[in-house]
């Protein structure tokens, strides 16, 4: 029997799953009717990767959760834990790596360094993704190796002592690096997108001493890129603090709370970005516009059909 608390946390984790899929979903239609009228860009190509790759983050991330919530006997048996552990690797791994495109790809864009790398960087734009999509490969084919690994052991060596000293004395060194591909994106994106917030805030000092007190509509355009910036960079943290939690959870399996509130601060992510890149992507916003637009054109004919 579930507490008031604990509903209260499935209530939230379910609407953060429904706002993600709805918030993504329309991310990643956008983009591929565009698609189907223009070739596909490189923002769109990151763009619907990154939508598709949270809706299936999302969805394993409520899946694995409620299966350890309410059938914990059947995570822990059979082959569930391996699938899942494989499904993992890759939703993370490839949300992970198209989030760390997408900051790459507007730092070289719109950043302004006068470093001899940047300049380097920045005339070779269209190389840097297929390197890093390298980057990816490898490290989804090592953490495969290394989970088939891990999993072995665990069948091999079923005993009930064994399992209580992987857990406690391994556990957390396994997970580290099970995860050092995604500590590697997660760092680059954050350097990345924190260097283009500086360069942003020095561009528009020089524009606020040049125009005379006068907010154009450059200047506000760069304040409203370094809100979106910062907003991503903070819910990005958060992301990585929810994981950091589920993964403790797995240390004291009998307290669903931090398992739950683990789940609630994980899904902030997915759903919150997604709304973030719709609100200041033009293309995307023009178009949520239209649905909502469209949506009161619904409403109002229901009402005159119903009076």
């Amino acid at each position: 029997m579930l507490s008031v608390v604990e509903g209260i946390f499935i209530f939230v984790v379910i609407s953060e799953s429904v706002f993600a899929v709805l918030g993504n979903g329309f991310i990643g239609l956008v983009n591929c009717i565009d698609c189907a009228k223009n070739k596909l860009s490189t923002i769109g190509f990151i763009l619907t990767g990154l939508a598709i790759s949270r809706i299936f983050l999302i969805w394993l991330i409520i899946t694995d959760g409620f299966i350890r919530i309410f059938s914990p006997d059947i995570y822990a048996s059979g082959n569930l834990i391996e699938y899942i552990s494989y499904f993992w690797v890759i939703s993370n791994q490839s949300s992970m790596w198209f989030a760390t495109s997408l900051s790459i790809f507007y730092f070289l864009k719109i950043a302004n360094f006068s470093n001899y790398i940047f300049l380097w960087l920045k005339s070779r734009t269209n190389r840097v993704l297929p390197l890093l999509m390298g980057f990816l490969l490898i490290s989804c084919l090592l953490n495969f190796a290394y989970i088939a690994k891990i999993l072995n052991d665990f069948k091999m060596k079923n005993d009930t002592v064994w399992r209580l000293n992987i857990f406690k004395n391994e556990y957390f060194v396994k997970q580290i690096l099970l995860n050092l591909g995604v500590i590697f994106f997660f760092t680059l994106s954050l350097i990345t997108s924190v260097l283009l917030i500086i360069s942003l805030w020095r561009h528009n000092r020089q524009m606020q001493s040049n125009v005379t007190g006068l907010r154009d509509s450059n200047t506000e355009a760069h304040v409203k890129a370094m809100k979106v910036l910062i907003s991503f960079i903070i819910l990005f943290i958060l992301y990585f603090i929810g994981i950091a939690i589920e993964i403790s959870y797995f240390t004291v399996p009998e307290n669903k709370l931090l398992l739950m509130f683990g789940m609630t601060t994980t899904a902030i992510y997915p759903w919150g970005h997604s709304f973030i890149l719709i609100l200041g992507n033009s293309k995307l916003k023009q178009a949520s516009l239209r649905v909502l637009q469209q949506l009161k054109c619904c409403e109002k004919r229901k009402n005159l059909r119903a009076t």
